[in-house]
């Protein structure tokens, strides 16, 4: 979302959990990664930062000064800690059964060791912690209620992060969890349909 805001061409490269540490060459451990000319640029915020010092006129701005960083990192560390959170108890199993054999022992093993239980026992009561969703959502939701997006009348970097997590969910597991009329998934909506529809591109799971 943050490459289509500035309006730039690139290619997508899709890997595998197994694939992420050969990428360029090996050294990776986390994506996305891009290449921009000689410079390797890994992880969504500091790739934003890159394009906002690579392109600082090019099309609408992704940080409204050093203090909407600032801010933005809080909304990074509140959907890491809350929603991504969420996400991976409710989608944990839809992502395994989404992986090619490879990937699935990998991210079996590795997720079980951090979470202490089998991936089938994770998930087991998700359906109990459906309307937790809505709770989570709370903060954006209420400032949503006064203006189109987190950043004013124009999304920002602020506006992808939480859209990226939920972009995560809807991919994985779909968003028949959440109420219809809400004004988060409004905004979701005007994302998905934002930089010729880059969001929506990518088919919802299906219920």
């Amino acid at each position: 979302m943050a490459l289509a805001h500035k309006r730039l061409d690139y290619e997508a490269v899709p890997v595998g959990f197994t694939e992420i540490a050969e990428i360029e060459n090996g050294g990776q451990t986390i994506v996305p990664v891009i290449r921009h000319g000689d410079r390797i640029i890994a992880d969504s915020f500091e790739i934003a930062l890159h394009l906002r010092e690579a392109y600082p006129d090019r099309n609408g701005h992704l940080f409204q000064g050093e203090g909407s960083i600032a801010l933005t990192r809080f909304v990074e560390s509140w959907s890491q800690s809350q929603l991504h959170t969420w996400i991976f108890r409710w989608a944990a199993m839809d992502i395994y059964n989404m992986l090619d054999e490879a990937d699935q022992a990998y991210f079996r093993e590795n997720r079980e060791k951090r979470v202490g239980m089998t991936l089938e026992e994770f998930v087991s009561d998700r359906e109990e912690r459906a309307g937790q969703l809505q709770q989570i959502l709370a903060p954006i939701r209420l400032m949503l209620k006064k203006q189109p997006y987190l950043g004013g009348k124009d999304p920002i970097f602020a506006d992808y992060i939480p859209f990226g997590a939920l972009q995560w969910l809807r991919i994985c597991s779909g968003l028949a969890m959440w109420d219809k009329d809400d004004p988060v998934r409004d905004w979701f909506e005007r994302l998905l349909d934002l930089h010729d529809g880059a969001g929506r591109s990518v088919p919802e799971a299906e219920g």
